[in-house]
């Protein structure tokens, strides 16, 4: 009998070691480190998702815009652990509807050029948390239906992003990005000038990273 308890007791005694092991490894895998990424890496990224506008388009009339589609690209250099220099170019359309007499008015595209920096300070395991500014241009064109004419101004784009890398492996990422930018300016509607323009927006991204 006493055998018996000795042996459970010893069986009982290893399970515990090791879960008390596993668990220190977890927290050794998940400790925070100082620094996202290496010094030297070339980051390329590409990411889709979709972004509402922050207020209406316009209070010259009573108008509505659809959730927007988004396409992001970008190419950045690790300057040292924890600072990034590069650039990104996105695409935006979102479709406008005047509501009162409701006309579907066509769609609003906007293609950015976004000089960026990027902030990757720490890091939790495989996650990286980062924070990155861009300023730049947005380049502004309507598509429109027949009976309009709509050319908004292009305009100067800042853009305030925040999220997290997930590392795969070395080379490979998955990605989820937050982010606003403006894009505030004036547009010529069917031959008359309208002032209050705006199309900033607040942008939600998912996609991947290469890193070499």
């Amino acid at each position: 009998m006493g055998i018996v308890i000795a042996r459970w007791g010893l069986a009982a005694f290893m399970v515990m070691s090791a879960l008390a092991l596993s668990s220190q490894a977890k927290a050794e895998e998940w400790k925070m480190e100082q620094g996202g990424i290496e010094q030297g890496k070339v980051v390329l990224g590409m990411r889709a998702g979709f972004a509402p506008l922050t207020q209406s388009l316009t209070n010259e009339f009573r108008s509505s815009t659809d959730v927007g589609s988004l396409v992001n690209f970008q190419a950045m250099y690790s300057l040292n652990k924890w600072l990034l220099a590069g650039m990104m170019l996105e695409w935006e359309r979102h479709g406008v509807n005047q509501e009162r007499p409701f006309r579907d008015l066509g769609h609003q595209d906007t293609v950015s050029v976004l000089p960026t920096v990027e902030v990757r300070p720490v890091k939790f395991g495989p996650v990286v948390p980062y924070a990155n500014m861009s300023f730049g241009v947005n380049v502004n064109g309507f598509g429109e239906n027949a009976g309009n004419q709509i050319s908004p101004s292009n305009t100067f784009a800042w853009r305030l992003g925040w999220g997290a890398d997930y590392m795969l492996t070395k080379q490979f990422a998955l990605n989820t990005e937050m982010a606003y930018k403006r894009n505030d300016g004036h547009a010529t509607v069917n031959g008359g000038l309208n002032n209050d323009w705006n199309a900033s927006s607040f942008g939600f991204f998912f996609g991947a990273k290469l890193f070499f």
